[in-house]
């Protein structure tokens, strides 16, 4: 599970930060908030990363989609990103839970339970 999260978080941080360029058009926002937003959201990507196993880690993750797809009040184009990242979001939360019982699985078929 966490590889395939990771790797949507990741492509997260990228469309966060081109959201960030695409906000700077905006004049009713300084630049000053909006990398201030983008630069914490684009940290929290990559911090979730690291613990997206641990208790929380995934509603922490499914948080971060909410706000994304909130994120579509100062860029329109993120209504729709958001909701293709929420998609994939669950689907690496979802897949990735059945890779990792199928690992279990066979780990302990093979006899090696501390493999998983």
């Amino acid at each position: 599970m966490r590889t395939l999260c990771a790797s949507t978080l990741i492509g997260e941080f990228f469309v966060i930060g081109f959201a960030g360029l695409v906000a700077m058009k905006d004049a009713d926002l300084s630049s000053v908030t909006v990398w201030t937003v983008c630069g914490i959201a684009m940290f929290l990507c990559v911090a979730l990363c690291g613990v997206i196993t641990r208790p929380g880690g995934v509603a922490f993750g499914w948080a971060l989609q909410i706000a994304l797809i909130a994120s579509g009040v100062f860029v329109p184009a993120m209504y729709f990103m958001g909701a293709v990242f929420a998609l994939l979001w669950w689907a690496s939360v979802h897949f990735g839970r059945k890779v990792d019982e199928a690992k279990a699985r066979f780990a302990a078929q093979a006899g090696r339970p501390d493999a998983a």
